[in-house]
Formats: structure tokens, sequence, C-alpha cells
């Protein structure tokens, strides 16, 4: 077989192009290589987003709800703490989200991301099309049933104090 010079160029400009960081192939979502994000933690909104962050933490209650799973867990069951979790932390039971205090401290309160969505891909694009921007009554009512709101007493309330 006789050398051909065009057949090492074209393998020499294949490699350059699918170097690292040089083209995303088309099996990845072009963020992580993970089709889903990943819960990164209300702190990390607040870089780019101060004043809605600084709302949240002062006004929104559930800023601060894993605090009612401490006072209430007296007398339960850990099934039935871990039933809390998926309304009182971030992403319990979902890729990335929450596990425990001790291992996912940084999502141990309903933050940013049980509204918004896994924040990984929008952190790392700045992209507004990497997160859900516009809630509905339908988002609050995952966590705040009618059940949940006669027994507790909850209301749902969009933007929770944050927007």
């Amino acid at each position: 077989m006789a050398y051909c010079p065009a057949k090492h160029i074209f393998f020499f400009t294949i490699v350059i192009l699918i170097a690292p960081g040089m083209i995303t192939p088309a099996f990845s979502s072009g963020k992580s290589g993970r089709e889903n994000p990943v819960y990164v933690g209300s702190s990390t909104c607040r870089h780019c987003h101060e004043a809605e962050y600084g709302k949240f933490m002062t006004y929104a209650k559930k800023s601060r709800s894993f605090e009612s799973v401490e006072k209430m867990k007296k007398g339960l069951t850990e099934d039935e703490i871990k039933r809390c979790f998926s309304c009182h932390t971030t992403g319990y039971g979902k890729p990335g989200g929450f596990v425990s205090a001790e291992k996912t401290p940084q999502l141990k309160n309903a933050g940013c991301e049980v509204c918004h969505g896994p924040g990984e891909f929008h952190v790392k694009t700045k992209k507004p099309g990497d997160i859900k921007r516009r809630m509905t009554l339908e988002d609050c009512e995952k966590c705040h049933t009618s059940e949940r709101v006669r027994a507790f007493r909850f209301k749902p309330l969009i933007h929770g104090g944050a927007h």
C-alpha cells in the first residue's frame, strides 16, 4: 500500500479537533458529560444573585426548614423522619441531592433549587435556560398539598419571599 500524505493530514486534523475542550461529542450534554445536573446548594447561588439570596435567607421560612425536622424528630421513627426530607431539604432522593446533615449540609434546608431545579449546569454556563425561571402553583403543591396546608397551616407562597 502506497504512502498517502492526505490520509495523515486528515488523521492529524481529526486528532487535533477532538482534543479535550475543542469540541463536545454529540452524546454529551456539553456541560458535564451527564444528562441531568446535580444540586449545588443555595450558597452557590449567592455569588451571582446576592439580593435574591439575602431576601430568601431573611424572609423565606423554607431557608430554615430543617429546623422543623429537628424539632419534630423526637418521638418519630427514622423512616418517619426521612419522609420529612422530601419537602424540608433540597433534592432528597434525587441524584446529587440531600443525603444527611453530616454528608450534605449545604442541602439540609429547602433552598433555591427546590423551586428552580438543580443548579449545576446553570452555575457552569450562566445561561438562563439551564435553570427553571417561571414558578407555578403546581410547583408549590409538590410539598404544599391541601392536606399539609391544613395540618401545618402552611400556605404556598410563590417565590417564598425571595423575589
